[in-house]
């Protein structure tokens, strides 16, 4: 069985969350997510999820992303690790990835989005419940 890693990174600008919208074909609509990706075979969690804020955003952050936590995705069916990250020292670097959409919104809009099925990936939601948690 191959599966693949993923890395997850929450970032925070003043009091609100960046999500990025992207069309998921699987459920044939447009989803709200933090950024994430796959973690490459030579990279570690920390890179890829600095790689992937960039890419998705076009922000960089300004600090050493602060670890939230791993987990493994669905351990009844995959061996799939995710490890999330945060940070609120972000900086605009460059446009965000062609076909990605931002959205500046508060902890309340994403519970929101969660209950209208806009927010969908459970992986981000398990972290970003447990990111509530910790603060």
């Amino acid at each position: 069985m191959k599966t693949s890693n993923l890395s997850l990174v929450i970032p925070k600008i003043e009091n609100k969350y960046i999500l990025v919208s992207q069309k998921r074909i699987p459920i044939n609509k447009k989803n709200y997510e933090f950024p994430s990706g796959i973690i490459e075979h030579n990279e570690t969690a920390t890179i890829s999820a600095n790689k992937e804020l960039f890419e998705e955003t076009g922000y960089k952050s300004k600090i050493k992303l602060k670890k939230i936590t791993s987990f493994y995705t669905e351990p009844g069916r995959l061996n799939t690790k995710i490890t999330g990250f945060f940070t609120d020292e972000i900086v605009k670097i460059n446009k965000p990835e062609s076909g990605i959409e931002l959205l500046y919104v508060t902890e309340n809009q994403i519970f929101s989005y969660i209950k209208n099925e806009k927010f969908n990936n459970a992986s981000h939601i398990a972290m970003f419940l447990y990111f509530l948690k910790l603060i």
